[in-house]
């Protein structure tokens, strides 16, 4: 084989790994721009290889490239964070269901809005231990080498994190079509101004999180309990709206809202035993300039 065409081959082994790729650095980060940069950079170390022929595994190599990258983004991420403006919410991955499916985007596979902001409460060696091994089935040999710690060490991160996250997770989650069904009802009685319906959709304790990052206006802090959450939601849905568009945010049954001031908003949901316990509204534009069709 020459020189071309071994680029060639290595080049179309590394496209099959994207989509992989992809989901695991964006599941460790919550940000698909660094998740995009983090595979990027495993590509050019591979290109960098003496041989990359001499790669045995090449998805086992470039998982591991790739998630060493995402969790130094993860750890600088942290820090920048400190100086965001008001609450931070993950990217939302959005699929439109106005568009062709060959215009989709190709992460809907990747874990949860609601896991993701739970994810957010790890620490950074605990979120790369449970990512990779809860999520992604990695061994915890090939994750002690990626976090830099012993496997019994690793071992006992993803634990502790399992611990935490089981304890957020839905007790009885909705399927697709009944969290479907909830959020046409919740958008229908947004906007009726129905307060005494709305609050009937909600969880007692349900949680309202808002991302605008300081670009644009947004709740100034957390809300919890469903009047508190209701009056917010009706006083929201004042606003003229020029685009609703039913979506999948994160693989699950969300909305799209475009306001006549041209600000979107994307609105993910958590569903328990019927209601809605969680509704985080990413309104920050520089989240949603991939969302097909509308960022």
């Amino acid at each position: 084989m020459n020189a071309r065409d071994a680029d060639d081959q290595l080049a179309r082994s590394f496209e099959a790994n994207r989509p992989r790729l992809l989901r695991v650095a964006y599941t460790m980060t919550g940000s698909l721009a660094d998740a995009e940069d983090c595979v990027q950079e495993a590509w050019l170390r591979l290109r960098g290889l003496d041989d990359p022929g001499t790669v045995r595994d090449l998805a086992a190599w470039l998982t591991t490239t790739v998630s060493r990258l995402a969790l130094d983004a993860l750890g600088s991420a942290r820090a920048r964070r400190e100086q965001y403006v008001g609450t931070w919410l993950p990217e939302p991955l959005v699929e439109t269901r106005e568009l062709d499916p060959a215009d989709r985007v190709t992460l809907d596979e990747s874990v949860s809005m609601a896991l993701l902001v739970v994810l957010e409460q790890l620490s950074p060696a605990e979120r790369t231990a449970f990512v990779l091994h809860d999520v992604f089935s990695m061994p915890f040999p090939e994750v002690a080498d990626v976090v830099g710690r012993s496997p019994a060490a690793v071992r006992q991160l993803a634990s502790r994190a399992r611990r935490h996250v089981e304890g957020t997770r839905p007790r009885l989650p909705a399927t697709g079509a009944e969290q479907r069904e909830l959020v046409d009802a919740f958008m229908a009685a947004c906007s009726r101004g129905d307060l005494p319906g709305l609050i009937a959709l909600l969880d007692p304790d349900v949680v309202l999180r808002s991302d605008g990052g300081g670009k644009v206006s947004t709740l100034p802090k957390i809300l919890y309990g469903a009047d508190r959450v209701a009056h917010a939601l009706v006083h929201y849905s004042r606003l003229s709206v020029f685009e609703v568009h039913v979506a999948d945010v994160n693989g699950a049954p969300g909305v799209a809202v475009r306001h006549d001031d041209g600000v979107l908003t994307v609105m993910a949901f958590t569903v328990d035993g019927g209601r809605i316990t969680a509704i985080d509204g990413v309104r920050n534009p520089d989240k949603l300039t991939r969302v097909p069709g509308l960022g």
